[in-house]
């Protein structure tokens, strides 16, 4: 009952978005071809679904942080869509304190079940899985096990989501400029929402 309801509450946000694009004087000069292009339907499939229309593998860049609030109240707990974006901006300034940029930082997921993570000029491997239908995957470094990520994958956009503790472990790992204050900011961030995912943003290379 309660996924049914979060499915829901998925598809109506992302439709609102789309009929409020289709009611703007800019997007009354696009197509429709324009204005459910790719990205847009897979959004609303995933959305109305719960499973992920693409898969991981291929290479990756990131762009930004991203966050997901889980529950019924979901834009009830998020204070409404500027509050969610305040958020996300606050975490992309922490992150890059920590040394997490847009464009420093980027995966390469195989078929073969491996990854590379590139982090400035550093590269870092390791194993991972993943399952379309759940929408979670599991990531696995030399030295850090357990990175459990629900991920939202379409065509030209991937985000990775953790637990905030998790987050925290992975930020520490990728980053040598990660500081305890830097990472107890992040952690606040989720304190007063319940449910919170947080993580990060990635466009594929190469564009689609």
């Amino acid at each position: 009952m309660m996924k049914t309801q979060l499915k829901n509450v998925r598809l109506a946000a992302l439709m609102a978005v789309l009929m409020t694009l289709a009611a703007s004087p800019r997007a009354q000069a696009q197509s429709l071809k324009d204005l459910f292009n790719k990205e847009n339907i897979e959004k609303a499939v995933s959305a109305a679904t719960g499973k992920n229309t693409a898969s991981m593998e291929g290479g990756w860049t990131y762009t930004g942080s991203a966050m997901q609030f889980e529950g019924e109240n979901v834009l009830q707990n998020a204070g409404g869509a500027l509050a969610a974006s305040a958020l996300t901006d606050k975490l992309d300034e922490l992150l890059a304190k920590a040394g997490i940029r847009p464009g420093e930082l980027g995966y390469t997921f195989n078929a073969d079940g491996s990854f590379v993570a590139r982090v400035g000029e550093r590269e870092l491997k390791g194993t991972y899985s993943y399952d379309a239908g759940t929408g979670k995957a599991n990531l696995k470094f030399a030295k850090l096990v357990g990175l459990n990520a629900t991920v939202s994958c379409t065509s030209a956009q991937l985000k990775l989501l953790f637990d905030v503790s998790r987050l925290l472990d992975l930020v520490s790992y990728l980053s040598s400029k990660s500081s305890n204050a830097t990472l107890q900011s992040i952690s606040a961030l989720a304190e007063n929402y319940e449910g919170m995912l947080l993580g990060l943003a990635f466009a594929r290379d190469g564009g689609q």
